[in-house]
Formats: structure tokens, C-alpha cells, sequence
């Protein structure tokens, strides 16, 4: 009996040391949370497109913001040297009287294109309709502004 009580027997315990394993996922997680808002899938590269003709110097220019109020405006060149630049605008508070508005400015000066000036962030809906609006009051070049 003595043999047993100087003679410790060690049970070996097979466990699996998982610490480690917890540090790398967490470092991985940190990771891709700070990758994940970098990556978009929903952006669209578009192609960039020269000018096909050389744009008009007086025109109706409709401004389209994400905030639901438009400004309508008539930009002109004045003068000889073309440097002045003439400029009334009024504000919309909605399509309706957008097109109210751009329908006095066609019926005083029908000879005058319009150029859509739309902020990035609108619907690609609101600026088709506000385009097939102007072409259906008998408006022949709408344009669209880009940088």
C-alpha cells in the first residue's frame, strides 16, 4: 500500500486548448466588418461620354434634388462677349408645378432647350418622368447635366 501513496498517478486530460482559436475568428471578424462597408455591389460604373455637340448657350435649366423641391431657372448668355450671364430662377414645389412653370418658359421662348440638372441621389424615375413631361409639352432637346 505504500507504493500507492508515494505514487501519484496523473490523469492526462484531452482537452483542446481553444483561446487561440478565439483570438484569430475575432481578429477576422474586426476584419471583415472593417472590409465589408468598403466593397459596394451595387454600384454601376458607367461610361463616361463625350459631348456630341457643342451645348447651347441659352437654355431652361430644371434643377431635381432628393428634398422634393425643384428650381427652374433660364440661363442666357448677354451681351457681346458672351461673359455676362443673365439668370432668373424659381422654385417648385412639386412636378406638377414644375411643369406649370416650364410650360410659361416654353410658351414665351419655345426656341430653347432644357437641361436637367438631377443631384446623384435621386430616383432614376423621378428625372424620366420630369424628361417625358418637357418632351410631351412639345420640348425637342432635353439634355442631362454631368460633371
Amino acid at each position: 500500500m505504500s507504493t500507492l501513496r508515494g505514487e501519484r498517478k496523473r490523469k492526462f486530460k484531452a482537452e483542446i486548448n481553444v483561446v487561440p482559436y478565439i483570438d484569430v475568428m475575432l481578429v477576422l471578424l474586426v476584419i471583415f466588418m472593417v472590409c465589408a462597408p468598403m466593397t459596394n455591389p451595387s454600384v454601376i460604373n458607367l461610361p463616361t461620354a463625350g459631348q456630341s455637340t457643342q451645348p447651347p448657350s441659352d437654355y431652361i435649366e430644371i434643377t431635381l434634388r432628393p428634398d422634393a423641391a425643384s428650381t427652374i431657372s433660364i440661363n442666357s448668355k448677354a451681351g457681346n462677349n458672351g461673359n455676362n450671364r443673365q439668370e432668373s430662377k424659381e422654385e417648385a414645389k412639386d412636378r406638377k408645378q414644375l411643369m406649370q412653370k416650364l410650360r410659361e418658359y416654353h410658351d414665351a421662348k419655345p426656341e430653347l432647350s432644357v437641361l436637367v440638372s438631377a443631384d446623384k441621389g435621386m430616383i432614376y424615375d423621378e428625372v424620366i418622368q420630369v424628361i417625358s413631361e418637357a418632351k410631351k409639352l412639345g420640348i425637342n432637346r432635353v439634355g442631362l447635366a454631368t460633371k
